[in-house]
Parts: C-alpha cells; structure tokens; sequence
C-alpha cells in the first residue's frame, strides 16, 4: 500500500476501520477481485489519516471511490 508507510492508528480506530472494510467488501457482487478491496483498504485508510472514525461514511467513502476508479 502506497503513503501509508508511516500512518498509525489506535485500536480504536483500527476495530472502526475493520468494520469498515467488512461491510465494504461484503457489499459487493462476486466475484470480488484483489484490486478492489486494495482500492478500498487504500480508500479507508486515506479517510482514516484524514480523521473520519464513523465506519459507515469510511465504507461509504470507499465503496463511492471505487465506483469512479478507472479500471485498466
């Protein structure tokens, strides 16, 4: 994972990030692919740093950058 080489976070926030991540992922149609959860691991982790602790607007976050991400 890129920029996020130095990025710490409390316990706290890493269980809010967990659930994030599993409502995120499983809310998309199989089968699911390895950039797309990195997409959004990367995406909750940005949202994270940046200082938002609600795990519904990080899954949301992520799931919308998802959506507009290009794909190659």
């Amino acid at each position: 994972m890129r920029d996020f080489a130095n990025a710490a976070f409390a316990p706290e926030t890493i269980a809010v990030m967990e659930r994030a991540m599993e409502s995120a992922v499983s809310s998309l149609p199989e089968p699911v692919h390895s950039t797309h959860v990195q997409t959004i691991a990367e995406s909750i982790l940005r949202a994270a740093k940046e200082g938002e602790r609600d795990p519904a607007t990080l899954g949301r976050l992520a799931l919308m950058e998802l959506a507009i991400t290009p794909r190659g």
